[in-house]
């Protein structure tokens, strides 16, 4: 239609009306994954590992014996204990009954009886003793590679195995910070291993960090992939993709688009006459651009013939 004005008069142009769209409510992000669980097994004692009771890739429950170190000394203290709470025992037996014939003290029978307590802790600190030799499980997992071989002489700080637990995928990326208010726990994502494109993931935003980054203005998420078939491994990469509901803007043609030493504008068609407006860019699509500015839908923006207004 014509539109616009001058001094030489009405001047032809071509318009389009004004339409409404949806910015684009995806966002999109790559993350590093990790396991569900993973734990460095650290022996409690020190001492020479006897041996090794799994292989790397073993699938173990919690509380399965990876490994048992040396125990003579410990099972020789816990023989040693029972021997000394037989004897408080029998000790306390000879004193009840001295005490009942009035050949016995009560401080003696308070002894005797003290005594035997202190064998029974005596029992237990060495069946602790003896059960920490054997080295188990915290988790359930799968065992790494392992960095020791029977024999070795291992200490509280020595590795002796590494679990994880691969049954989810955590995958840490960061979202742009006008993202913070749309994305809560429990929403659903898909995902793609970098590694393996083919194949398709699923899961859900575990959870959200307290603040935004203030040097990258962005928000830290994590989010849980299922990984039934075991296909994922820690360390992996992860293209992230979020879906949710997105604001509406005004739409017009790319073509109406003009760009000026303030910035973008578009010229619209009001009461005969083609009034400048400035307009800030949402989202450029291949069809429409979305854009935030005083327009509303209907009106008409000039799409060709801008160059004579």
């Amino acid at each position: 239609h014509g539109g616009g004005g001058g001094r030489g008069g009405a001047l032809p142009v071509i318009g389009q009306p004004v339409g409404s769209g949806e910015a684009n409510g995806r966002v999109s992000a790559i993350g590093d994954g990790r396991a569900l669980h993973s734990v460095t097994v650290l022996p409690l004692a020190p001492g020479r590992l006897d041996e090794i009771a799994v292989a790397s890739g073993d699938r173990v429950a919690k509380g399965a014996v990876i490994a048992r170190l040396d125990r003579d000394s410990e099972a020789i203290a816990l023989d040693r204990a029972r021997l000394t709470v037989a004897d408080a025992e029998e000790t306390l037996q000879r004193t009840e009954r001295l005490a009942s014939g009035g050949t016995a003290t009560e401080v003696q029978l308070s002894e005797a009886r003290l005594a035997l307590d202190e064998a029974r802790l005596q029992v237990r600190e060495a069946e602790l003793a003896l059960s920490r030799r054997d080295i188990v499980a915290p988790i359930g997992g799968i065992v790494g590679l392992l960095p020791v071989d029977p024999g070795s002489q291992v200490d509280t700080a020595s590795v002796v195995a590494t679990l994880d637990d691969r049954s989810k995928i955590l995958v840490d990326f960061r979202v742009p910070e006008r993202f913070a208010g749309r994305i809560s726990v429990g929403e659903p994502i898909s995902a793609t291993a970098l590694a393996r494109p083919d194949l398709p993931l699923t899961g859900r935003i575990t959870a959200l960090d307290s603040r935004v980054d203030a040097a990258s203005r962005t928000l830290k998420v994590q989010a849980a992939l299922d990984n039934d078939d075991d296909a994922l491994r820690g360390g992996m990469a992860f293209a992230i993709d979020i879906g949710f509901a997105g604001d509406r803007f005004p739409s017009v043609d790319p073509l109406a688009i003009q760009w000026g030493s303030a910035g973008a504008y578009v010229w619209v068609g009001r009461e005969g006459k083609a009034v400048e407006v400035p307009v800030r860019i949402v989202q450029r699509d291949s069809d429409q651009v979305l854009v935030a500015g005083a327009l509303a839908p209907g009106e008409t923006v000039v799409t060709e013939g801008v160059q004579r207004l």
